[in-house]
């Protein structure tokens, strides 16, 4: 069998842990090849050491046969191995075009040449159905279209192996669906796809073999045609995985979260992002925000949470408004917060993880006497929280949480928030880029923060845990709450009617 990139007996270690385990990869061309595993089970590193941001300690690489040494992104790019990052690699104030054309710019007598490489990326991006406006500036245009400009920077470079690392991890469902289009035309373009995740749906739509991952070691190469989704999902974390979500019914107690006809403008608008929004959320029930991304889901929590201010309105937690609190007083006061973008408001990532554990209570008399920092208290509570959540980190509590991956630094934000015991938990997209066994584990921990009379208000924009984990679903359109329905007696087509605008119930 002819292979475009063997990658043999590979082996990486980092301090503390062996991110691959003697892993060997193959990829055929015109493949689409799916790279499963947990979070931390070494994804990430095996292709960051086949697109040269790090070299392995052992094994070799082969393209068409021949061994090959990168030694770095560029390199990578001059043997044609482009790679899309989890997070994008991109300048926010340059345009689209200087972006695709960074690193590889024409230049003539020290004077930028844009022409034939605006003419060059128009062409790229009819040839595969990606339109972009060239003169967009990063900052202005939706993460959807940011991952676009990430492709189309591999394909003007001619990349013929294409790297794409948790890929939908910050797209909308209509966005997943264009993008395994394009994938799909890609690979029949003659490209070879190498595609990390951790969705089985997505590896059952587009891929063609699928190998998989777990602590390092490879456990095995299938076919995914052949292969049943509960198959890959065991292989992946060495155990069946249920993919029903166990609940008993809700048994809603009194009112622990009260909003009043909430306001919030948006910097640039006259329209407001939340508009005249009121709901409850009871003791003992998960309610779930549901929509197409962008309808005022984050600007509703950064309101609720105190991290945008708002334009009008009331805000309550149980008998107490909290509507002019600050961020602390509404922790104290018994609010959790697991924030959609776990960088900018999650995670100090130069910070210890045993410091990012405490990021809510270092204050109290727990964790500090007379200003000073009690750091065993610190690294007992850390372990303690590390064991129960299973959060992997290659020197436990003092890992430098930027090293860790993307999943385990989101299983510490979860570990965090649940563990404040809170009155209120406001989890938004909390699976986001989590492996199944991690998905399964916090979707527990939701219900159990339910059935201990907990109010619990999920954020999501997959279907699948809107339908399987909360009680009562709000779905918003526009700034506004179009439907307020039980879980239980809706459909999810009947939610998309609702959330395209569609539809309105008549109870709100």
């Amino acid at each position: 069998m002819d292979y475009v990139i063997e990658m043999l007996h590979i082996t990486k270690d980092f301090p503390g842990i062996r991110a691959n385990d003697d892993v060997t990869l193959t990829l055929k061309r015109g493949e689409i090849h799916a790279l499963l595993g947990e979070n931390g089970a070494g994804k990430s590193t095996l292709m960051s050491v086949l697109f040269g941001m790090y070299a392995a300690d052992k094994g070799v690489i082969k393209k068409n046969g021949q061994v090959i040494s990168i030694h770095s992104p560029s390199g990578a790019n001059s043997l044609g191995i482009g790679m899309v990052h989890q997070h994008f690699k991109l300048v926010h104030n340059f345009t689209v075009l200087e972006n695709i054309v960074l690193g590889v710019e024409t230049v003539s007598r020290g004077m930028l040449r844009m022409d034939e490489a605006r003419a060059k990326v128009i062409e790229l991006s009819k040839r595969y159905g990606m339109m972009v406006d060239p003169d967009a500036f990063i900052s202005d245009i939706t993460v959807g279209m940011q991952q676009r400009v990430e492709i189309l920077k591999m394909l003007y470079r001619d990349n013929e192996i294409l790297i794409f690392d948790e890929p939908t991890a910050v797209l909308t469902p209509q966005e997943i669906t264009e993008l395994m289009h394009i994938m799909k035309g890609l690979a029949a373009e003659g490209k070879s796809l190498l595609f990390i995740t951790h969705k089985l749906n997505e590896i059952k739509e587009v891929a063609d073999r699928c190998t998989v991952l777990r602590k390092g070691r490879c456990i095995g190469t299938v076919d995914v045609a052949d292969t049943s989704k509960e198959a890959m999902s065991e292989m992946m974390v060495g155990r069946k995985v249920d993919f029903a979500v166990e609940k008993g019914p809700a048994k809603p107690g009194k009112a622990a979260l009260l909003v009043q006809n909430l306001r919030v403008k948006g910097r640039n608008h006259s329209k407001p992002l939340v508009n005249n929004v009121s709901f409850t959320v009871r003791k003992g029930e998960i309610v779930c925000v549901a929509g197409v991304d962008g309808n005022g889901q984050s600007e509703l929590v950064y309101a609720l949470t105190g991290l945008m201010p708002i334009d009008g309105g009331r805000i309550f937690m149980g008998d107490s408004e909290i509507t002019n609190a600050s961020i602390r007083q509404r922790n104290d006061a018994g609010l959790s917060h697991i924030p959609e973008d776990r960088h900018k408001h999650g995670l100090v990532l130069e910070y210890m993880l045993a410091e990012n554990l405490i990021l809510k209570s270092y204050h109290k008399p727990a964790f500090q006497r007379h200003g000073l920092l009690r750091f065993d208290e610190m690294y007992k509570y850390a372990d303690m929280l590390i064991e129960a959540f299973d959060i992997r980190s290659g020197q436990g509590s003092r890992t430098i949480t930027a090293s860790m991956s993307g999943g385990n630094q989101q299983k510490a934000i979860v570990a965090r928030e649940i563990n404040q015991r809170p009155e209120v938990l406001i989890a938004m997209q909390p699976t986001r880029g989590l492996d199944i066994g991690a998905i399964e584990y916090i979707h527990k921990q939701l219900i159990a923060a339910r059935d201990d009379g907990k109010a619990v208000l999920l954020v999501s924009l997959e279907l699948d845990e809107v339908m399987n984990v909360s009680d009562r679903i709000l779905v918003m359109y526009e700034g506004e709450i179009v439907a307020d329905v039980p879980a239980k007696e809706t459909t999810v087509q009947e939610l998309g009617l609702y959330m395209t605008g569609s539809r309105r119930s008549e109870v709100v």
